[in-house]
């Protein structure tokens, strides 16, 4: 039997449980509003997802909410996916790699000087 994400996040540590639900949410986000074949998503368009779904749930407030649960960079959506990867939650490709996280975008950049009201 598979840990429940509160459970995974809470033995890693790194990461808070609702960080971890939220990376999860937008993997179904991604999925459905983002991708042609959604049996795979990319880390780069994940994390794409994963910003509409921020700037969708908390707006301007977006950045504070993920930094307060110690997401700062694209990388830590990476962590927190091959977190979930190591617990069975999601699964990779071969072609997939941690490092397809890295500078996706800037979080000053999309959720501060880009934000559009």
């Amino acid at each position: 039997m598979k840990k429940n994400l509160e459970k995974v996040a809470k033995e890693d540590g790194r990461y808070s449980p609702q960080a971890v639900k939220f990376v999860y949410e937008g993997l179904g986000y991604a999925a459905q509003k983002m991708v042609a074949e959604p049996e795979h998503v990319s880390g780069k368009v994940l994390c794409k997802g994963l910003q509409k779904l921020a700037i969708e749930k908390w707006g301007r407030l977006a950045m504070l909410v993920l930094n307060n649960w110690n997401i700062r960079s694209t990388s830590d959506f990476g962590q927190i996916v091959y977190l979930m990867i190591k617990n069975k939650w999601m699964s990779a490709q071969p072609t997939d790699s941690i490092e397809d996280f890295t500078g996706v975008y800037d979080f000053k950049t999309v959720f501060k000087d880009e934000f559009a009201f």
